[in-house]
């Protein structure tokens, strides 16, 4: 989207965004995973790179209320053991869209590629599910893998929601501790590429990941997002347990095959 502030969005594209917003706000206090879905969406609206830096303050402010939402239930010392993997994921995904951003490339090859790994670790979860894997992802092995890959594809393309919905769904948590858990960890997510996104932007604003007229649509956007948190809040007491996690589940894998297509 070129930066011609926010009067350059035609109605449809603002009907998309705010859509995008509400699924952003619910995912983070009702239904992690749904905010998947948001990805392609923001990408049509701005394209896959400023889409990036365009959809990062609404996850803030949906990472906001599900912090105030469910601080108590977050499982610290399996953040602890994430959190290292986590920036060296960060970092990775830094290096990769500094190259990215220098070839012309007519698609996006990090779509498929993030599909595949989440498929890949959705079978692992339903063959250990059904007893026919023991895979343990709490592991030092497994969370260092799920932390550099959740490091990675949210810096890529804020696309971590189905590998750590995966992770943590493994783990047995209750829906307040997946909640909780998830919370506190892509509000740090989201805080440490803050200037990670700066640096890529002053480095190369032929392509930039965070423009004016992208921060003009999140200020609008905002609202919607306070809105969806407010609708997922009220949406997860009702959710039995089993269904909270098929659900998870099967968002992850509709969002896997989604990346997985052609755009």
């Amino acid at each position: 989207m070129p930066d011609t502030g926010f009067l350059g969005l035609d109605p449809w594209r603002w009907l998309l965004a705010g859509l995008a917003a509400l699924l952003i706000g619910f995912s983070k206090t009702g239904l992690p995973g749904a905010g998947i879905l948001a990805v392609p969406v923001m990408a049509w609206v701005f394209g896959a790179r400023l889409s990036v830096g365009a959809t990062l303050p609404l996850l803030l402010v949906g990472d906001v209320f599900a912090v105030l939402a469910y601080r108590a239930y977050a499982d610290w010392p399996q953040l602890r053991r994430l959190l290292p993997w986590v920036g060296l994921g960060l970092l990775a995904g830094t290096l990769l869209l500094w190259v990215l951003g220098r070839v012309n490339l007519k698609a996006d090859p990090l779509g498929p590629v993030i599909g595949g790994i989440i498929l890949a670790l959705l079978g692992l979860t339903l063959l250990q599910r059904t007893g026919r894997l023991r895979w343990q992802p709490g592991s030092s092995l497994g969370t260092g893998l799920i932390g550099v890959l959740g490091g990675l594809t949210t810096m890529i393309s804020n696309a971590a929601g189905p590998v750590m919905g995966i992770f943590m769904t493994s783990l047995g948590y209750s829906k307040q501790q997946l909640m909780g858990t998830n919370a506190w960890t892509f509000f740090l997510f989201n805080l440490s590429k803050i200037p990670l996104l700066a640096l890529l932007t002053w480095d190369n604003a032929a392509h930039p990941l965070v423009t004016a007229g992208s921060l003009e649509v999140n200020v609008l956007l905002a609202p919607l997002v306070v809105l969806g948190a407010w609708l997922g809040r009220a949406f997860l007491p009702r959710v039995p347990e089993g269904a909270f996690t098929t659900l998870l589940l099967v968002l992850a894998g509709v969002a896997a095959v989604k990346l997985l297509l052609p755009t």
